[in-house]
């Protein structure tokens, strides 16, 4: 089983204006609402993908009812805590002659909050997969991840940190299966620059001699590199495509490699698959459907080398 953890969920607002004005009412002429959350797009496409999980995290009043309401009607399964007080957060994503996106805080999370959701991930078995992505909400200790893996240490999990700078270097002793740090983040855990397939193959394998089992390192318009825990690399590029939407590619190309790996216990395979879920939502409007990715599959076979 997949478990996915995203701490501070959100209902994403969108509003299309003609023209943004700063003197006068501005009015939209169409909205949307999606859900939204690191953790929550990976459970997304990992069940478009047809892999069982779980999505978890906190939830807050009556917008945290209806994030579970739509994730559910989408076929997500969900089992969020309910915080006491507060709303979960909606953030607004205005689109018009500029962009001007407006995050909210989020409601407070409190120290007996943390442990009830630390009794359900101790329940996890030997062989789960748990995926901890996102960044950390201001009311959360720091080391939050860190707690987690050094509770959860010794009972065989597979754990998948997708953050970034102190807080996936702290729990890099913890043996993670999977880290993905794009090749700019890659590059500043060791005051460097990662660009050349020589610098991020240097740099994986610093990560991995600190601990973490397999290192995925998006990179753009170059793709993706792969040092995999036997010592083996795979690079491998992009598929052909019109860059549509950058928001959930790097949480599609992890859903996509757990998801291979768990289909074939396979390394390239994974790596295919994760760079093709990324392709594909690359290429749509919102996360990429199961038949995008399995077209955008097709092609990336041809496009893997080691």
């Amino acid at each position: 089983m997949v478990y996915t953890v995203t701490l501070n969920p959100t209902l994403d607002y969108y509003m299309n204006v003609e023209k943004l004005r700063y003197d006068d009412i501005n009015r939209s002429y169409e909205e949307s609402i999606c859900y939204g959350g690191k953790g929550i797009n990976v459970s997304v496409i990992l069940s478009r993908l047809g892999v069982d999980n779980v999505a978890l995290g906190f939830k807050a009043g009556f917008t945290g009812e209806k994030l579970c309401e739509m994730l559910e009607d989408d076929g997500i399964k969900c089992d969020f805590n309910t915080l006491e007080k507060g709303n979960t957060r909606i953030n607004v994503k205005i689109k018009s002659d500029v962009e001007l996106d407006v995050n909210a805080e989020g409601p407070a999370i409190g120290h007996q909050d943390v442990e009830e959701l630390m009794k359900k991930l101790e329940n996890l078995k030997e062989g789960d997969f748990l995926v901890l992505a996102g960044s950390v909400p201001k009311t959360l200790p720091r080391d939050i991840y860190e707690i987690i893996l050094q509770r959860l240490d010794g009972k065989g999990i597979n754990f998948v940190v997708d953050t970034t700078g102190e807080l996936l270097l702290n729990v890099l002793k913890y043996k993670p299966f999977l880290v993905k740090p794009n090749h700019h983040e890659l590059g500043d855990f060791f005051g460097a620059v990662a660009g050349t397939d020589e610098e991020v193959a240097f740099y994986a394998r610093k990560l991995q001699e600190l601990g973490a089992r397999n290192v995925l390192v998006s990179r753009s318009k170059k793709g993706a590199f792969l040092l995999d825990e036997n010592g083996e690399t795979y690079i491998i590029g992009n598929a052909e495509g019109k860059l549509v939407n950058s928001v959930g590619c790097g949480d599609s190309m992890v859903a996509g490699f757990v998801a291979g790996y768990k289909q074939k216990q396979d390394y390239s395979h994974a790596l295919i698959l994760g760079s093709a879920c990324g392709n594909a939502t690359a290429f749509s409007e919102e996360l990429a459907t199961k038949q995008e990715i399995e077209r955008v599959y097709d092609e990336m076979k041809n496009l893997i080398r080691r």
